[in-house]
């Protein structure tokens, strides 16, 4: 495995840390064919320490992210969440495989040929896009009851989508154009 460690926001890796990460990391090879990558970013966020593993094999990332008030626990920490989902993509590719299901090598294959049941244009709707400012626009989606909502921003004048996002918080996508 591939393993490069960042230091970030004012935190110096001892030889020890270093050597424990790139230890612990080594044992996770045995799920994967190739030979993986790994960016590891410790770095120091008011009085906490935080570790950020990113591991990337085929097109896949694995990540997590642990804080806690020393290194070592997030090491610790970290592990076990990575080996979590490692081995559950592992046992979902496997179960794909015995139902006689054909994953390709890299997950983002691109077709050559366009499948042909494409489920056709259902509806179409033509609105006018008003100038309006963002907070008029958020009443708008929350008065229409809808997920998202496309008008021209007043402010800027370019197009913009409002959208709510899972958390209940809204989104804004900015058109450049």
């Amino acid at each position: 495995m591939k393993i490069e460690v960042l230091e970030r926001g004012g935190y110096k890796a001892t030889k020890r840390i270093r050597t424990i990460i790139e230890d612990k990391l080594a044992k996770l090879d045995k799920y994967f064919d190739d030979d993986p990558a790994a960016k590891v970013v410790l770095y120091k966020v008011a009085k906490q320490d935080k570790l950020e593993i990113t591991i990337s094999s085929k097109g896949l990332l694995f990540r997590c992210e642990v804080a806690s008030d020393n290194m070592y626990s997030n090491i610790d920490y970290a592990l076990p969440k990575l080996e979590k989902q490692i081995v559950r993509y592992n046992d979902k590719k496997k179960g794909k495989k015995k139902s006689k299901a054909i994953l390709p090598e890299f997950p983002y294959e691109f077709l050559e040929e366009t499948p042909e049941e494409l489920p056709a244009i259902y509806k179409t709707k033509t609105f006018n896009l008003d100038p309006m400012p963002v907070d008029e626009a958020r009443f708008a989606i929350e008065r229409l009851g809808h997920d998202f909502f496309a008008f021209l921003n007043a402010e800027s004048g370019r197009i913009n989508i409002l959208y709510r996002r899972k958390d209940g918080k809204f989104g804004l996508i900015d058109l450049k154009y």
